[in-house]
C-alpha cells in the first residue's frame, strides 16, 4: 500500500524527492540526496575540471630547479595565480632541509628575483621566482617543519603563491619533458 502511495506522489509531484523516499528508523523522511551513497573518485587525477586555457594547472620548470603551477582564481576579477616551489631534483641535491626563508607578503617581484632561501645540512640555495608578479601567500608550515620540502617538494612543500603579472612568461618555461632532459645533461 505504501509503495503505491509513494508512486502516485512521485507522479503528481516529481520535484518532491523526499515524498518518495522511505521513512528512516526515526520516522522522519530522508531526502533522496542523502540516501544515495557518496561518489568518490579512486584517484584525484580522475576528477573532471574546467580549464580556461591550455596553460592552466600545468606545472612549468626553470633551469634553476624551481617550478610554478598555475591556477585560476574565481574572484571578482579573473586573476592568474601560481604556486612556486623547488623541484624533487633540487630537494635531493640539497639533502636534509633545516631552514627555509620565506618571502614577505605583497612583495612585487620580477622573473629571476630572489624571494627566499633554503638551507640544508649540505648547503644553502636561493629561491628565485620564475615569473613577474606579487607574492600573495607563503607556506607557513615550512617555518615550523622545513623538512616538509624533503617529503614533498612539489606538493605540500610549496614555498609561495604568486599573482602572475604576465602569463606569457610562463610559456617560456620548460615543461616536464624538457626539464627531465635538462637534469640529465
Amino acid at each position: 500500500m505504501a509503495a503505491i502511495v509513494r508512486r502516485q506522489l512521485a507522479l503528481q509531484f516529481p520535484s518532491l524527492s523526499c515524498a518518495v523516499t522511505p521513512l528512516s528508523r526515526t520516522g522522519v523522511r530522508t531526502p533522496a540526496w542523502r540516501s544515495q551513497p557518496k561518489r568518490t573518485s579512486p584517484s584525484p587525477f580522475n576528477r573532471r575540471g574546467f580549464r580556461t586555457s591550455p596553460a592552466s594547472y600545468e606545472k612549468k620548470y626553470t633551469k634553476d630547479h624551481e617550478w610554478i603551477e598555475l591556477s585560476d582564481d574565481k574572484t571578482e576579477v579573473m586573476l592568474l595565480q601560481g604556486t612556486i616551489g623547488i623541484t624533487h631534483y633540487a630537494a635531493s641535491a640539497l639533502g636534509d632541509v633545516v631552514y627555509v626563508e620565506l618571502p614577505t607578503l605583497d612583495l612585487e617581484v620580477s622573473a629571476g628575483d630572489t624571494i627566499g632561501a633554503v638551507e640544508s645540512v649540505k648547503s644553502a640555495s636561493d629561491i628565485m621566482t620564475p615569473v613577474t608578479g606579487k607574492i600573495i601567500a607563503t607556506n607557513e608550515k615550512l617555518e615550523e617543519k622545513p623538512g616538509t620540502i624533503n617529503k614533498g617538494p612539489e606538493d605540500e612543500g610549496w614555498i609561495a603563491r604568486i599573482e602572475v603579472g604576465d602569463s606569457k612568461e610562463v610559456e617560456s618555461l620548460m615543461d616536464l619533458d624538457d626539464y627531465r632532459k635538462h637534469t640529465e645533461e
